[in-house]
């Protein structure tokens, strides 16, 4: 079973987000900002990563940096509100795999996760 890991500090997207991709049969972690991101993605490895940028401690650049650093195999995906076209380069060229700006289509989404981990 693939497992994803969801990094928001939007309670509802994480609600939301779970949901989706447990109906979808995946493991699915959850976590609420930066560090606590690092900490499940050192112990449970995830085949994928769902990464928002602006969140408390550290954010998602940062947590990009370190899956990066740490576990290539990795698959990241930032899912955010930055839409900014520097903003979208800066998460290209800190290695993540997709770029999707809020608000997103659930379907594709389901889609695009399913080309990167299948």
């Amino acid at each position: 079973m693939h497992k994803i890991l969801i990094v928001d500090d939007e309670p509802n997207i994480l609600l939301a987000l779970e949901f989706l991709f447990k109906k979808e049969g995946y493991e699915v972690y959850i976590a609420r900002d930066g560090e606590e991101a690092m900490g499940i993605i050192d112990e449970k490895h995830p085949n994928l990563v769902i990464l928002d940028i602006m969140m408390p401690k550290v954010d998602g650049y940062e947590v990009c940096k370190h899956i990066k650093s740490l576990h290539g195999e990795i698959k990241i995906i930032f899912l955010t509100a930055k839409t900014k076209q520097s903003d979208i380069e800066k998460g290209k060229d800190l290695g993540a795999d997709l770029y999707l700006t809020k608000p997103f289509s659930n379907k594709e989404l389901i889609h695009k996760i399913k080309v990167l981990i299948t």
